[in-house]
């Protein structure tokens, strides 16, 4: 296990993908998007990605130069295309327009499509509730890399299909419901295809159907899948995917899921973000907030909980304990960020090529 700290971690994505072919702006805005996902325990969207994008940028399938175009836009829409350039500094782009443009409408919306992988959800949302503002985001993946079957089906048709909402309040900080509507997202199954590790239970199916532990048959041929959310009701968490499928290829201009498609290409998404001070008001919302927080938390426990989790709680006990401890990475996904380092001449952080390193 090799642990850095929240600096060393991000001045080596960020070098890493500058040496990759991204300029850099674009490589201090994704780097900082990778790490800050890892930070909050999120490692499936957090620098194992880079290998990944990288090969994206050899093959020409992410265009590391593309910039937000902006194709219809009102006072309360914007409408975007991405030329397939990274999704987190075309989304943090669409996402500042939006928090512009929210004091007017009250209501306002934007979508995005043809963005390379767009990461955490969570991320666009911690910007809206730090300026007040109440969030909610789909993204699919833009008709490509389906992973999940229909309930009842063994071959995958919809892609992880996440979706979150942000509430602005909280004694610690904003509400961030943040989530796939699968079982488990695909990058944590690719996670531990790289570690070498086995998934837990209910995840994924091989390609008869049946369960299994083994990451490597979710990429056979052919393919497993993984669960819809839900477990014995999952055709709710199958219906939530489908519903967003079509919200966010049908709005953006981008594709639904579609028979034969390519390789994963990158996301079509949704934003909508509300002013409550074009409503009740920020000021009731926040006591509203503050109230069923402490409402809920107040809750007696069953013997052995410790406490009540809210959302947005999981992510910031991580944050504080990698922020103080330095960052956890696994022996197979530090190799991968190592050879590619060699593949690209980037020197390894000294600490990270000896396996300790990290805050002390």
């Amino acid at each position: 296990m090799t642990v850095l700290s929240e600096e060393e971690l991000y001045q080596f994505a960020k070098s890493l993908l500058a040496a990759g072919g991204a300029g850099q702006l674009q490589a201090e805005i994704v780097g900082d998007s990778l790490v800050q996902a890892n930070l909050r325990g999120h490692d499936s969207h957090g620098v194992m990605r880079i290998p990944f994008y990288i090969d994206r940028v050899k093959a020409g399938a992410l265009n590391p130069q593309s910039e937000l175009q902006v194709e219809r836009e009102s006072p309360g829409v914007l409408a975007c295309d991405g030329g397939w350039g990274f999704g987190q500094v075309l989304s943090r782009d669409l996402m500042s327009r939006l928090i512009q443009k929210a004091p007017a409408s009250g209501i306002v919306s934007g979508t995005l499509r043809r963005a390379a992988h767009i990461g955490r959800l969570g991320e666009y949302a911690e910007m809206a509730t730090a300026a007040g503002l109440a969030a909610l985001i789909f993204a699919n993946t833009n008709g490509a890399a389906q992973r999940v079957a229909p309930v009842g089906g063994k071959r995958p048709r919809l892609g992880t299909n996440p979706l979150c909402i942000g509430v602005p309040g909280g004694k610690d900080g904003p509400f961030i419901l943040d989530f796939g509507t699968s079982a488990t997202a695909e990058g944590k199954v690719r996670v531990k295809r790289i570690a070498g590790d086995e998934v837990p239970p209910g995840w994924i199916l091989d390609p008869d159907g049946h369960p299994t532990t083994d990451p490597n048959q979710l990429y056979g041929e052919p393919p497993g899948t993984i669960l819809p959310m839900g477990g014995d009701q999952a055709y709710k968490g199958f219906g939530l995917s489908f519903a967003i499928e079509l919200l966010c290829g049908g709005l953006s201009g981008g594709r639904c899921a579609y028979p034969d498609p390519p390789p994963p290409v990158g996301n079509a998404v949704v934003f909508i973000l509300t002013d409550p001070a074009s409503f009740a008001g920020l000021q009731h919302l926040s006591a509203e907030a503050a109230q069923v927080e402490e409402y809920v938390r107040s809750v007696p426990l069953i013997n052995g909980v410790s406490g009540i989790t809210l959302p947005g709680d999981p992510e910031r006990q991580v944050l504080e304990a990698r922020r103080r401890d330095g960052v956890p990475l696994d022996e197979g996904n530090w190799r991968a960020l190592t050879e590619l380092a060699d593949d690209l001449g980037v020197t390894v952080p000294q600490s990270g090529a000896t396996g300790t390193g990290g805050a002390q």
